[in-house]
């Protein structure tokens, strides 16, 4: 058998770069004109275009029924963050824990909402302006292999609450939806272009790099162009990753009231991932590499098409579809050296999602009633084989073969009465899925409803009183069909509640919100089995409180320029079931908090924020010796400080200049991980960086 190929041909980065000299110089020919845009906003008209979370669910962070926190670029700049992982450690609620074999690398994700799992972000429902990130978000929905790069990204928007209606699966763990950067609005082209050295303490070096450059024509038509790469290494010896990142966005003015909208989207990455560390091994240097032939590689190529028609001020009807293509790729060695695991992974995936809004007005009540559908297609496969180090000699692969058709379709309605928005809805979601090994197949099929209600109450014009309660479901995995007797799982439900308050004005902003979640189904290996048998056994229970809070200082204060910002989460999750009762979730801290402030003076700003986060425990009986190994044992708790500093050049319109630091003070932490690169794994030592960025 070939082995998939995982280094770059000759020249294939100079026919990139070529493709995209081509694209920037197409797209100058673009000529200079206004845009127009439909007509939107406020209670008059349900006209939200652009709005990933449609009409009937609020698309003002103000006022909507549920926890939410949307980050925009200028905050995501100003955070100094290298990766997706480093920004969502600032967002209430969030952790991303970097507990898996590629941790510190471009090619996964591992985020964990309110208690639940992080390892390959399981638990949520995680989407690129609004399409589905994962490779196959039914059957395949870790997300081992990420397409996302955070230079090509405008915001990033985590509803921790109150979404589940319109949103699944995996929605357990709220909805974060990264929206890439948008087509300009203004008239002409306009564009940037950013480098960016970030150079650790330890290991190596990498180079960030991103161009975006747009615009509108006369006739309506608009075009934007985002690319952004990487290349280098992190702070492991030896864990060399390149990253391309490559979009091209359409829009289409059809008439003041309707448009049609698209993107088309390539991502590749390799990543040479250094493992976990024995006790001995991190002491001796916890930088080190004892695994150079371990990697990880993928790329998906796709497009999103959608057409948006506001027939009138009470009707709204849009349709999008998608597909995308994914091939991912790992090559891990076992503990000794001797073998490499080689898991080469195939999906293809096909959506389409039509919904209709109509208004409809009672006397003083209005009632937004949004009707909608998704039909998506999933198909995959799963090759295994190994090789021995030694001689160079491949076993025969493993090939599973799976299939998913899923069905969902949902109605909810938001009723205005005086200052109360109250949105009930339900989900109805009907899965089929079949997985072949060899000869043998596996089959199941799922029918789940899952109501929801939302409510918010506008007391002020500034304060926003909220409380939702939903029903949120992971689906039966592709993984999880390995015997007959796994025939008979349900899809892992969960019951959601939240309540909270959200104050916004000029100068101040701030949230606070109480949860809870009952996971009372989730599917769990059954111990002593082999091969593995899934049953629906694990119970957990999470809940707890959520704080944020925004201030700058009046303009006309002695702290003009000033802004403060700070949050704290405490979460308590537990299990509920088997030999651990009442023990923590593993891979979970119960404390993080977030704090910082920043001066803005002229030409000149500077920032300075700090992180941290209590203990957490790699396995379930929340064992605290370390083992020798170092897949077990308490991971201390640490705080990192950073600081940035960021310069608009005089005379040079347009051209900015970023430098900071991040873990100020070269804080030593480390987390764990137990899949096959088990051992102990450090982090990111003080980094310093330096980004220049030209505007036009």
């Amino acid at each position: 058998m070939t082995k998939i190929a995982f280094r770059p041909a000759p020249g294939q980065r100079t026919r990139c770069a070529a493709a995209i000299s081509l694209a920037l110089l197409c797209l100058h020919g673009i000529a200079h004109a206004q845009q127009t845009t439909p007509a939107g906003g406020g209670l008059e008209t349900i006209q939200v275009s652009g709005d990933w979370l449609g009409t009937g669910l609020d698309n003002s962070v103000k006022t909507y029924p549920g926890a939410r926190t949307v980050v925009k670029k200028d905050d995501i700049e100003g955070s100094g963050a290298v990766s997706i992982g480093d920004l969502m450690r600032r967002i209430p609620g969030v952790q991303a824990t970097d507990n898996s074999g590629s941790a510190g690398s471009a090619i996964a994700l591992n985020i964990g909402v309110r208690g639940l799992t992080g390892r390959y972000s399981p638990r949520s429902t995680i989407l690129l302006d609004g399409i589905p990130l994962a490779s196959a978000p039914y059957g395949q929905p870790q997300l081992s292999f990420a397409p996302v790069n955070l230079n090509n990204i405008e915001s990033v928007d985590v509803v921790r609450g109150g979404g589940a209606v319109r949103y699944g699966p995996q929605n357990v763990g709220g909805i974060i939806n990264f929206k890439t950067r948008a087509i300009p609005a203004t008239p002409g082209i306009s564009g940037d272009a950013a480098l960016r050295y970030n150079s650790f303490g330890q290991g190596g070096s990498s180079t960030q790099y991103s161009t975006f450059l747009g615009g509108t024509t006369e006739g309506g038509l608009g075009v934007a162009l985002l690319y952004s790469g990487q290349d280098g290494s992190g702070w492991r010896d030896k864990s060399n990753e390149r990253v391309n990142d490559f979009a091209l966005k359409l829009r289409y003015e059809l008439s003041p009231t309707s448009e049609i909208y698209g993107k088309i989207n390539y991502y590749d990455v390799l990543s040479h991932t250094a493992g976990g560390l024995s006790v001995a091994q991190y002491n001796a240097n916890p930088f080190q590499n004892t695994r150079q032939r371990d990697f990880w590689s993928g790329d998906r190529k796709g497009f999103d098409l959608g057409y948006l028609n506001t027939l009138s001020d009470t009707q709204e009807f849009e349709i999008r579809t998608y597909f995308n293509q994914s091939t991912r790729q790992s090559g891990l060695s076992n503990t000794a050296n001797t073998i490499l695991t080689y898991q080469p992974r195939y999906y293809e995936t096909t959506g389409i999602e039509p919904r209709y809004t109509q208004r409809f007005t009672l006397g003083s009540t209005t009632n937004d009633v949004t009707v909608g559908y998704r039909y998506l297609r999933e198909r995959g496969n799963d090759n295994t084989y190994t090789q021995t180090i030694a001689t160079g000699v491949q076993t025969a692969p493993s090939i599973i073969t799976s299939s998913t058709d899923a069905n969902a379709a949902y109605i909810d309605d938001k009723i205005s009465v005086g200052k109360w928005r109250i949105t009930p809805g339900i989900r109805f979601e009907h899965i089929k899925t079949s997985r072949v090994s060899g000869t043998t197949p596996f089959e199941v099929t799922n029918n789940k409803p899952l109501p929801s209600v939302n409510v918010a109450y506008l007391l002020t014009q500034d304060l926003t009183l909220f409380a939702n309660y939903n029903t949120s479901f992971g689906v039966v995995q592709n993984t999880q069909l390995t015997s007959p007797s796994s025939s008979n799982l349900s899809p892992e439900t969960a019951k959601t509640m939240e309540a909270g308050a959200r104050w916004k004005s000029a100068q101040l902003s701030a949230e606070a919100t109480v949860f809870r979640i009952d996971f009372d189904n989730q599917i769990a290996s059954v111990p002593g089995t082999s091969p593995a048998v899934f049953r629906n056994l694990g119970k957990t229970q999470h809940d707890g409180v959520e704080l944020a809070v925004d201030y700058a200082f009046d303009k006309e204060s002695m702290l003009k320029g000033w802004s403060v910002y700070a949050n704290a989460t405490y979460t308590r999750a537990l299990q509920k079931s088997g030999a651990n009762i009442d023990k923590d979730v593993a891979f979970y801290s119960r404390l993080t908090d977030t704090m910082g402030t920043r001066f803005q003076s002229g030409a000149w700003g500077f920032n300075l924020s700090t992180t941290h986060q209590s203990r957490q425990f790699a396995d379930d009986a929340n064992t605290v010796a370390e083992s020798a190994d170092g897949g077990t044992g308490e991971i201390p708790g640490f705080r990192l400080w950073n600081a940035q500093v960021d310069w608009k050049v005089p005379g040079a319109k347009g051209f900015d200049i970023f430098a900071g630091v991040n873990n100020l003070t070269d804080r030593r932490y480390f987390t764990r991980t137990t899949d096959n690169n088990v051992g102990k794994l450090v982090g990111a030592p003080r980094t310093v960086y330096v980004q220049g960025r030209y505007s036009f």
